[in-house]
């Protein structure tokens, strides 16, 4: 195998670059885009709100968040399918903030590492650059834990309480947090976070089969440097056509200080840095990398690797089904949002038993971007609405509790001892939306016994 000098190879860096670059500007602009005051995602507890896909949920609604996290981790377990810790290289905020700290402000910036291509040591000396480096990270560290509450609480709140910062201590208390777990974790923690305490490094093991992409060294190319057991046998191979040169340009730039020449590990992020190390170095004579972005089909048995097998199809189903289950709930959205609750006293007993009477609370909430009027009728025969008398209005997000009476002078079958439950429909509506704002509700009305409207007949 063969190429032009210098230009065997992708390189992924750049490619990882841009997508950090597209991913963090998504993060960050997102919260501010907003149609009709609904923002693309939140969940506030403050005005116990969900917004998804720029339309907002009551809490009473959050039936959709089961579907978002079946889909979430749905789509964890197809993308570790196809192509391993993709995720961990290429989109984890772990990952990304650790190139901003490290490869940006550390040596592009202050120049405190002097070969971006050397992950293992780590700075020494110069204090001064360091504390900047710190006080660089803290600051984007308050940044990033911003950008996060954002997600729960709106910008155009957030900048609101900001400026009265005594009164939301909570808030304040919860940003002041986050930013410092973040300046532990990316100066202290480092990349022992994903080694050691993230969990998808020990599940995503499971996932994988001999078609998921990895970044694996190519060991009838290259020669074998370690032996089964994982022991060294030699930092250079020795056969005569083995290609890899004990160069360990691969291990030097790894960030989880791997070697890679040993085999797929847990600790592999599947960055591909050492990749791109390889391409230059294989490069130089002429050669393709010993190290790519590929499967164990591939490598070990020369075949191509197959995208479309039964995981990927079953996970792909199982996705489809949860982002459609989401879709058709997230349509059945209530304008309109109505509890019934009967009051204590079971009935009145009106007009020498003539009329019977039943109190309810009906617990009103216009979950609309807009003002409405309401009222509502009892969709059953021989039923009347004696209280409220006239329709009522609400404000966009308005709740209100009406003590609600019906009437009825038909005889329901009474019993001669016992109350007789007679189920009935409510229906409530926007009067001036009555098409769209509908909902229907079921409820029991109590009729009195025999025996008990004689006795309020005397």
């Amino acid at each position: 195998m063969s190429c032009t000098s210098g230009s065997c190879g992708t390189s992924y860096n750049k490619k990882r670059y841009v997508t950090f670059g597209i991913l963090t500007v998504i993060a960050l602009v997102l919260p501010f885009i907003r149609i009709n005051e609904k923002h693309f995602f939140l969940l506030s507890f403050d005005k116990k709100q969900l917004h998804l896909f720029f339309t907002s949920f009551d809490m009473q609604e959050l039936y959709l968040m089961p579907f978002l996290l079946i889909m979430l981790f749905l789509g964890i377990f197809f993308m570790t399918t196809l192509g391993g810790r993709v995720w961990c290289g290429w989109a984890c905020p772990q990952t990304i903030f650790r190139v901003i700290y490290r490869d940006l402000i550390e040596t592009k910036l202050l120049g405190l590492r002097k070969n971006i291509n050397n992950k293992q040591k780590e700075p020494t000396g110069q204090g001064g650059k360091k504390v900047l480096a710190l006080l660089i990270w803290v600051a984007l560290s308050l940044v990033a834990a911003s950008n996060f509450l954002w997600y729960f609480v709106p910008p155009e709140d957030f900048f609101a309480y900001l400026a009265n910062p005594m009164e939301h201590m909570t808030l304040i208390g919860f940003m002041l947090a986050i930013a410092g777990f973040l300046v532990y974790d990316i100066v202290m923690l480092k990349e022992e976070f994903c080694i050691y305490v993230c969990p998808y490094a020990r599940v995503q093991s499971v996932m994988f089969d001999e078609d998921t992409l990895q970044t694996i060294y190519n060991e009838k190319r290259g020669g074998v440097i370690y032996d089964e057991k994982g022991n060294l046998i030699n930092t250079k191979p020795t056969g005569e056509t083995d290609e890899c040169t004990g160069c360990e340009a691969c291990v030097r730039i790894c960030p989880t200080h791997i070697d890679i020449r040993k085999g797929m590990q847990l600790e592999c992020i599947n960055c591909l840095e050492c990749a791109d190390a390889c391409t230059k170095v294989m490069g130089k004579l002429g050669k393709e990398s010993l190290i790519t972005w590929t499967s164990p089909n591939e490598v070990v048995k020369g075949d191509k690797t197959h995208f479309i097998r039964f995981r990927t199809i079953a996970y792909g189903v199982a996705l489809t089904i949860a982002f459609i289950g989401l879709l058709v709930m997230g349509s059945t959205k209530e304008y309109m949002l109505l509890n019934i609750n009967r009051t204590s006293q079971l009935y009145k007993i009106k007009d020498d038993g003539k009329n019977v009477e039943n109190a309810y609370t009906f617990l009103f909430q216009n979950t609309d971007s807009k003002d409405h009027t309401y009222y509502f009728e009892v969709l059953d025969d021989g039923f009347d609405v004696k209280k409220p008398s006239k329709p009522f209005t609400l404000k966009a997000g308005q709740k209100t509790k009406e003590v609600v009476i019906i009437t009825s002078d038909a005889t329901l079958a009474p019993n001669q001892k016992e109350n007789t439950p007679v189920p009935i429909k409510i229906k409530a509506y926007a009067t001036d939306a009555k098409e769209t704002i509908v909902v229907l509700r079921d409820t029991i009305f109590i009729y009195p016994s025999k025996d008990a409207i004689a006795k309020e007949a005397k």
